[in-house]
């Protein structure tokens, strides 16, 4: 299994909390508590990378 380490930008707004992870464009998720945003947050980035294809992967972590 391949172990990937990246930022996540949790945020406290009005009806809870907004997390955002900045290298995955448009990987963002939000949650009513802060641990329930972060978990919504690292189930949004697998999903992500679930979905890229090949030439994704690299692109985004190709550099790491």
């Amino acid at each position: 299994m391949t172990t990937y380490n990246f930022a996540a930008v949790i945020e406290r707004d009005a009806d809870g909390y907004y997390a955002y992870c900045p290298e995955l464009p448009g990987c963002c998720t939000s949650g009513e508590t802060f641990e329930q945003a972060r978990e919504n947050l690292i189930d949004a980035i697998k999903l992500n990378l679930e979905d890229m294809s090949a030439e994704e992967l690299k692109a985004h972590l190709g550099q790491r």
